[in-house]
Order: C-alpha cells, then sequence, then structure tokens
C-alpha cells in the first residue's frame, strides 16, 4: 500500500449551504442564469468564489438550457382562388440563368391562372420596370 494511501484522510464536504442556497434561489427565480444568482448571492453577504459555485451549480445540472416550447397556431388552410375562365387573373414571374459565357440573363413571365397558358415569355439580359409595364399593358389590350 503506497505511503499516501494510508495517510489519505477525506475532506468533509463544505458545499452544503452552497447547495442549499442555490436551490433555494434557482427554485425563487427560475428565469436568472449563474451570473445574476451569483450577485444574489454575494449581496447576501457570502464571500464564495464564483468558481466554486460555479462548479456546484454545475453539479446540481442548473446549466442545463431551458427549451421554450413555443405553441404553434393550428392553421386552417384555404383553398387558393382559381378564376373561373380564361384571362381572369394572371400570375407573373422573374427568373434568372446564366449563359454558357457567364452572362446573366432574365426572363419576365405571365401565366394565366385558368389555362395555365404562358401568355408572354420576354427574355433580355436585364428587364427594365418600363418594360414590365410595357409587356403587362400589351398582353392586358
Amino acid at each position: 500500500m503506497a505511503r499516501s494511501t494510508g495517510r489519505y484522510r477525506r475532506r468533509p464536504d463544505r458545499d452544503e449551504e452552497v447547495i442549499a442556497l442555490l436551490s433555494e434561489f434557482a427554485e425563487r427565480f427560475p428565469e436568472r442564469g449563474f451570473g445574476k444568482l451569483f450577485q444574489i448571492i454575494r449581496r447576501r453577504g457570502h464571500v464564495w468564489n464564483h468558481k466554486r459555485v460555479w462548479r456546484v451549480y454545475c453539479l446540481m445540472k442548473l446549466n442545463q438550457r431551458r427549451r421554450n416550447r413555443r405553441r404553434i397556431p393550428t392553421r386552417h388552410p384555404q383553398p387558393l382562388a382559381c378564376g373561373a375562365h380564361p384571362n381572369a387573373g394572371w400570375s407573373i414571374d422573374f427568373m434568372s440563368d446564366a449563359l454558357w459565357d457567364g452572362r446573366r440573363f432574365r426572363t419576365f413571365n405571365v401565366i394565366d391562372d385558368f389555362s395555365r397558358e404562358a401568355l408572354v415569355i420576354e427574355v433580355d439580359l436585364n428587364i427594365p420596370a418600363a418594360r414590365v409595364i410595357r409587356t403587362l399593358e400589351r398582353v392586358a389590350a
């Protein structure tokens, strides 16, 4: 048997007071974390080292994050309104892609909601707002 083993005397556990105080404050202030609880302990006049209090805090498993489970509101899906006849409603869309040489081109699509027919597709390297307005007026006429 080693000399150090024969002479070893276990120290009494001196953390009961820290455990009692931490559990009391954690129960009273569940929304507060370690920093705020340590401030409260210091204000009460205890001069324990923050590393000691943190060690006990972790041993009590108080450092686990509390997960808020947000309740998702129930949804009541409404069917999408679709036109009853052609030209009752249109959908417009912008798309873009790149040519093999790296230049970007854009498309402006106008689609009839009832018949799913593409009324017009404008393709160019850039499509300014004036051109979009002109295209929509041409389709509406």
